[in-house]
């Protein structure tokens, strides 16, 4: 099939469904595209009789199906017989258009499982110490990373390798806008606890929604997405809202109570504007923090930032985050503001101040120094008003 999309097409409706038939007997479809990427971007995924089956955006230009194995990505399972359809979401379509060239393959031949290789497993490194509260421990992680399974460059065993090296406890997987992820994670070992997350992807706001919750349909309203987080006892954060041409720019009659206020392009932490969005957003946010991981040399590395999360062990580290009890510090060895209790703990933080809800602020003194605390968000800063670390 040979096309056009114009910018007109766009406006129109993003999303459009090519649809093609699944004869009896098939045990592979595959989907190719093409298209100068030098002019434009074309997201890709696919939809069966029985629903999703996957989402590669413009990471991919193919993808396969068969009942063992699928393209990162893309589900697994029978190419059930019928009308299945190519996604293609006009992304970027230049003023002048856009050609592409979309091949679609069903083969009744079983093709092979591609051959994926394990990293070696190395050690992690000493936790720091800090104590528990009322049973609860404090730990380390990062809401916002990504693998082969949508635009990431590396397998889900190589990600929580990383992750462990980097002294992690906990890593959320949000792959954009797929599960495909979902039931390898827990499969992964490499003795960190990866958390299945989806990263719900639109042209006018990412939001991240936790939990084993199952596929969030991205071509609804953002409202629908925190409903069905909502329902299936997840949560949905907003993702780095303030984000260039990925901030949030969707209604949502509802406004979350989770946010990624420490993105790690957060660059100059300086500069207020996410603080003062998160102020503005609600008056009980949880801010969380997400390096946005896609691969080495691009976004932060898995802890940059690091999330500190109060709870049980870090297979319960939502149930901290549902609660507030959350930090947020620039990497798992930086100054650190942690509550416990009435009392807030102030890790590595010599010369900081402390800021308090009410505007009042503290110099620290002293590398581990216990301060009076407050209900509300406090954090830390530098005499230039960098901010180096948050606390609920």
């Amino acid at each position: 099939m040979r096309g056009h999309w114009s910018l007109d097409d766009r406006l129109e409706r993003i999303l459009r469904e090519v649809p093609f038939e699944v004869p009896p007997g098939t045990a592979a479809v595959t989907v190719r595209l093409s298209y100068d990427r030098e002019q434009g971007v074309l997201d890709l995924g696919c939809g069966a009789p029985g629903g999703f089956r996957g989402w590669s955006g413009g990471a991919r230009d193919t993808y396969t199906i068969t009942p063992s194995w699928a393209t990162p990505g893309y589900l697994p399972g029978e190419p059930e017989p019928g009308t299945w359809h190519v996604w293609l979401r006009l992304h970027r379509i230049p003023p002048q258009g856009l050609d592409f060239i979309l091949e679609i393959e069903t083969s009744g031949t079983v093709l092979p499982d591609p051959a994926a290789e394990e990293p070696p497993h190395g050690e992690r490194p000493s936790r720091r110490d800090i104590p528990g509260v009322d049973g609860l421990r404090w730990h380390a992680g990062d809401f916002h990373a990504h693998t082969v399974h949508s635009d990431g460059a590396l397998s889900i065993a190589e990600l929580a390798e990383l992750a462990h090296g980097r002294g992690l406890d906990f890593l959320a997987v949000t792959d954009h806008n797929t599960v495909s992820h979902h039931p390898w994670l827990a499969k992964a070992g490499r003795g960190i606890t990866l958390i299945p997350g989806q990263e719900v992807t639109t042209d006018r706001g990412h939001a991240n929604v936790f939990g084993d919750v199952g596929w969030v349909d991205f071509r609804e309203p953002a409202d629908s997405w925190a409903e069905h987080a909502e329902r299936a006892g997840g949560i949905m954060s907003v993702n780095h809202p303030l984000g260039g041409d990925c901030a949030w720019l969707l209604p949502l009659d509802r406004r979350t109570r989770h946010a990624e206020v420490w993105h790690s392009g957060w660059w100059d932490r300086r500069w207020g504007a996410p603080l003062a969005w998160s102020q503005s957003w609600r008056d009980d946010v949880i801010a969380i923090g997400g390096s946005d991981f896609h691969r080495p040399g691009s976004d932060g590395l898995p802890g940059e930032p690091t999330t500190w999360v109060l709870a049980e062990d870090p297979d319960t580290v939502l149930d901290g985050v549902r609660a507030g009890r959350v930090a947020v510090s620039a990497g798992p060895d930086a100054p650190l503001l942690l509550r416990l209790g009435d009392e807030l703990l102030a890790l590595d933080a010599d010369g900081l101040v402390l800021v308090r809800p009410s505007g009042e602020r503290q110099v620290i003194r002293g590398d581990r120094v216990l301060v009076r605390g407050m209900d509300g968000p406090h954090r830390l800063e530098t005499y230039e008003n960098e901010v180096m670390g948050l606390c609920q």
